[in-house]
């Protein structure tokens, strides 16, 4: 469940936007296009999930993704749940608020990177700790890549 969970938001969702958007209004497939659904999905939609569960059930991620059993850890999970919630409405705002995108990207990507090399530097992950990594590292890539070119095109603009 947590595997399809992932690759939607992460790859089958964005894609699918991203392609309904350049084939319904006749646009070309463009970083700025593609960075906008990716945002929406990894940042908005993917964080603001994760951010609820986490505040609701914070028992979950720390047992079933980190592996840890005891209580102590809840208090900083639903802490994280806060977090996820807050960049989570940045990028769901995104979609309504253009400009905000990048933000959304930039904040979205330091988060991805530095979650995707924590669960790289684990010596024990378990399976859903590699998928999260993977995912992570995944989504730090594409979100960097979104602000590189808007860095890029304000340069040349």
């Amino acid at each position: 469940m947590y595997l399809a969970l992932v690759v939607g938001l992460m790859l089958v969702l964005p894609s699918l936007s991203v392609l309904a958007e350049a084939a319904l209004a006749h646009l070309p497939l463009t970083m700025p296009l593609i960075g906008k659904w990716f945002v929406f999905w990894l940042v908005g939609a993917r964080l603001f999930l994760a951010g609820l569960r986490q505040v609701v059930q914070p028992r979950y991620t720390a047992e079933v993704i980190l592996g840890l059993k005891s209580d102590e850890p809840l208090v900083l999970v639903r802490e994280l749940g806060f977090a996820n919630l807050a960049m989570g409405s940045v990028g769901l705002a995104s979609l309504f608020m253009p400009t905000w995108r990048i933000a959304g990207a930039l904040a979205g990507g330091v988060f991805y990177a530095l979650a995707g090399l924590n669960h790289a530097i684990q010596p024990h992950r378990n399976r859903l700790e590699n998928i999260a990594m993977t995912s992570d590292l995944f989504a730090a890539g594409l979100l960097f890549a979104d602000c590189a070119h808007a860095a890029w095109a304000a340069g040349t603009a």
